[in-house]
């Protein structure tokens, strides 16, 4: 049953763990490695879950830090067996403008710092201020502020293309 609660939440939620997994890691093959370690990490919360934050929140959450401090370890080194909660992410369909301009906007926002890249994912699923000061463990109007930094960094750059 656990199982099947687990799998429900990802599947609901995946399309967040992909933009984490995008942002953070430009080669096919670490971003397959972030995915599993951060359902891992996932799995091993599971249970400790007490829906005081939206499930979004939570993930956001365990994404986020786990791919932050995902090049500091030497995970695969470390890695456990973990064989019977490894899932894939579906990836989405696009149609070709569509696509473009997503990769491009990936290309972009890998090129930002880390707490910009988290800010802006945040944004992007469209987080509400407080739930990213409260995931990100900063204020609102330093939310307010660097978001819109932000979006003038993204914006020039798509200027100039």
């Amino acid at each position: 049953m656990e199982k099947e609660k687990f799998i429900k939440v990802i599947k609901e939620n995946q399309n967040l763990i992909y933009k984490i997994c995008y942002s953070y890691c430009s080669n096919t093959e670490d971003r397959k490695d972030l995915e599993q370690e951060i359902l891992f990490q996932i799995w091993r919360s599971f249970s400790k879950f007490d829906n005081r934050v939206k499930v979004s929140t939570w993930i956001y959450r365990i994404a986020l830090n786990t791919a932050i401090s995902f090049y500091r370890k030497d995970v695969k080194n470390k890695r456990n067996d973990y064989d019977s909660v490894i899932i894939s992410l579906e990836t989405y369909e696009l149609d070709s403008e569509q696509d473009e301009n997503l990769t491009l906007l990936f290309g972009f926002i890998e090129e930002l710092k880390r707490l910009d890249k988290a800010l802006i994912l945040l944004y992007l699923d469209d987080m509400k201020y407080k739930e990213m000061a409260e995931i990100l463990g900063i204020s609102e109007s330093n939310v307010a502020t660097k978001i819109n930094r932000i979006k003038l960094k993204l914006k020039e750059k798509f200027n100039q293309i």
